[in-house]
């Protein structure tokens, strides 16, 4: 007895074609998001040597126009904290370690 496998339609081009971002834009959009995490960064690494000993693997979420930052063992409890704080703001999350890395690989 033969099986046969139902065959799979493959689509090109985009779902949305008249929503196109030029490179331009991209290019913008990314020097944007480098410049806020650059800013982020250097809040993290002033205040990363206060707080590394003692809450070592915590998380610190960063809200770089205030410069206030929220510290928590839990990653997403210093995000609820910043956000609490900062509703409409963007903020990063670093780890307390030494590198500010969040995740394994």
């Amino acid at each position: 007895m033969t099986e046969s496998t139902p065959k799979r339609l493959v689509r090109r081009g985009r779902i949305f074609p008249e929503i196109t971002i030029s490179p331009e834009e991209l290019a913008k959009r990314k020097a944007e998001k480098d410049a806020f995490h650059q800013r982020c960064r250097a809040i993290f690494e002033r205040v990363r040597p206060q707080f590394i000993d003692k809450h070592y693997g915590w998380y610190i979420a960063v809200e770089p126009d205030s410069g206030d930052y929220f510290i928590d063992a839990d990653n997403m409890q210093a995000h609820k904290k910043a956000r609490e704080k900062y509703p409409n703001a963007d903020h990063c999350v670093f780890c307390l370690n030494e590198t500010g890395a969040t995740g394994t690989i």
